[in-house]
């Protein structure tokens, strides 16, 4: 296991619903999972999971990718326990926010666990008090509910400080979802507390109050079971007759590792075969051979997942290679295919590999009065310091009066700190008197800029 990955004998393979990793958890293996992280020190994240937010997430990039690259996905609401049933590996039952949160507090209590409330409607003392009269032994090092603002206008820095002087174990953040995922993903590294998970809108059910039971519209559960079918029929009608067969890792000449998947990448094939695979993606580059795969499940999907996130927490490379025409629909299907790295053959991705290794997240040039930037890869929490950095010194160039376009064309991902960054170039260029133009984004990038409502201001003439 990488070292920000708590130690699990056996993992049971999570499950693809709607693009989204559902870990297959119970509530105590929950708890055990959180104290496992806990005990690493590394910062984590985990989210709950209901109708409203998976159904969002299929039209807002960065909660897809945010819930793709979760160290823990829950499922918090029955009917996605029927769609997993449904789509052939039933998760053991829901993981509510207000019955895991009383247990991990609970357990907090009892192992000496530092715990911070962030966020929440109500005044901080006060949940404090209750809380601390339920949990007396609980080490309650902070709560904090910062200005009711837009993500991108709040005071991060000051929550930052507030968090690494608390130094708790434990953070539990209020800001309601999709806000709370989306603040937990940009400040959860930095932050680096070892356990994140969002806690809704209030901390009342900690105090005793009964949180209102949630009106479900029918709009949200229509279209909710209308993908959930779809997702089934088609894997289903792609499902071939053919042994499973053997699945193989080997390394190749140049210290990566070749995974030949299995005819069949279902549930059989990730209970074989996981932990081997897992094995790979955190010590090394893997190519993930797809070509005598002629099927893929919703489990298999979600074994996919599970080890693209793990490839990128270890900071290793994990290409699919020649997916046959079935698999990359089922990728299509769930608005996966854009987090994956595809080659159509092994060494095409080798190749791929060894000029992304060498390719600089940042190129210029100067055409008159006007410098060009180019942006390339992802720009996100992960990488916004140092590309922030290297933007700051071309930008060192540029005097009054003249135009800086940065060019988005090779740019793949941007998340909510790559949106702030954007920001601030614009903000202070402009107090510079430099216009900043961003051109050519991607539509996964475009997709995160609308969301933001920034549109017009980072795109247009704003």
């Amino acid at each position: 296991m990488p070292e920000n990955s708590p130690a699990v004998a056996t993992e049971p393979a999570p499950i693809a619903i709607l693009g989204v990793p559902f870990d297959n958890v119970t509530l105590a293996a929950t708890l055990d999972l959180a104290a496992g992280m806990i005990a690493s020190g590394q910062p984590h994240y985990a989210t709950t999971v209901g109708l409203d937010f998976l159904v969002a997430a299929l039209e807002d990039v960065e909660l897809r990718r945010i819930l793709f690259d979760a160290h823990l996905v829950l499922a918090e609401e029955k009917p996605v326990v029927w769609a997993s049933k449904i789509l052939g590996n039933p998760l053991p039952g829901s993981v509510t926010v207000p019955h895991l949160i009383p247990q991990l507090l609970a357990l907090a209590e009892k192992k000496n666990w530092r715990v911070f409330l962030l966020g929440g409607s109500g005044p901080e003392a006060a949940v404090a008090e209750k809380i601390r009269a339920r949990h007396p032994q609980l080490q309650l090092v902070g709560a904090y509910s910062p200005p009711d603002q837009p993500l991108l206008e709040m005071n991060h820095a000051d929550i930052l400080r507030r968090l690494r002087e608390a130094k708790p174990d434990l953070l539990l953040v209020a800001f309601g979802s999709p806000k709370q995922e989306k603040w937990i993903n940009m400040n959860y590294r930095e932050a680096g507390v070892p356990f994140v998970l969002g806690a809704g809108t209030s901390f009342d059910f900690l105090t005793g109050s009964v949180r209102p039971g949630k009106s479900r519209p029918g709009k949200t559960l229509w279209r909710f079971s209308r993908a959930v079918l779809r997702q089934r029929w088609q894997l289903r009608a792609r499902k071939k007759n053919a042994p499973a067969g053997p699945a193989n890792v080997c390394p190749d000449p140049f210290g990566n590792f070749v995974i030949r998947a299995p005819v069949q990448l279902g549930a059989a094939a990730a209970q074989a075969s996981g932990a081997e695979w897992r094995r790979a993606v955190e010590n090394s580059h893997v190519l993930f051979d797809l070509s005598d795969t002629v099927f893929a499940d919703s489990t298999g999907v979600g074994i996919l997942i599970q080890l693209r996130r793990r490839a990128r927490e270890r900071g290793y490379q994990f290409i699919l290679v020649a997916p046959r025409p079935p698999i990359e629909a089922a990728l299509r299907l769930m608005k996966l295919d854009e987090f994956f790295t595809v080659q159509a053959s092994v060494s095409g991705a080798r190749i791929l590999m060894e000029s992304s290794a060498n390719a600089p997240l940042v190129t210029s040039g100067v055409l008159e009065k006007e410098l060009q930037i180019r942006w390339a890869g992802e720009v996100t929490a992960l990488n916004a310091v140092e590309l922030g950095a290297w933007t700051e010194a071309e930008l060192s160039q540029v005097s009054p009066g003249m135009k800086v376009v940065i060019d988005l064309a090779r740019v793949t991902f941007v998340d909510s700190t790559g949106i702030g960054l954007m920001l601030r170039f614009k903000k202070n260029l402009k107090r510079r008197d430099i216009a900043l133009q961003f051109t050519h984004p991607a539509g996964s990038v475009r997709n995160v800029i609308l969301h933001t409502r920034l549109e017009e201001y980072l795109l247009g003439g704003g």
